[in-house]
């Protein structure tokens, strides 16, 4: 088995994809409108990808997801080679942060459109 996608409402569909397509080399898969009158851009590859919804609605602002129950805390995305999207992420306007070199991998974070948290990381480099 394995997870397919995760579907998470933020604040502009297609412009967040927009970014991430360009940060992780991915590609739009779908997009069309969706429940309450809204709107969803499904970002990936081949086989897997982030489905970015926004409702017809007003957003509230969900805070501290790692103090909610249910909340998305971080997306994993496993890259290639790190060093090249994380000069990506800083063009971008993003701060990396909480770098690591543990097993299994080279990681860093950073807090990318509307806040969401990207985990970054590498199997096949070492620092």
């Amino acid at each position: 088995m394995k997870l397919e996608h995760l579907n998470v409402t933020v604040t502009a569909p297609q412009e967040i994809a927009a970014i991430l397509c360009d940060l992780f080399d991915w590609h739009v898969r779908w997009e069309g409108t969706a429940k309450d009158n809204g709107y969803t851009v499904h970002v990936g590859d081949e086989d897997s990808y982030l489905a970015l919804y926004k409702p017809g609605k007003p957003l509230t602002p969900m805070g501290n997801t790692y103090e909610q129950i249910a909340g998305l805390n971080h997306v994993g995305v496993v890259v290639d080679d790190i060093k090249v999207v994380e000069r990506k992420v800083e063009a971008a306007g993003y701060t990396p942060h909480s770098h690591g070199d543990y097993e299994p991998g080279l990681r860093f974070y950073f807090d990318g459109p509307d806040g969401i948290e990207f985990e970054v990381v590498s199997y096949n480099q070492a620092a």
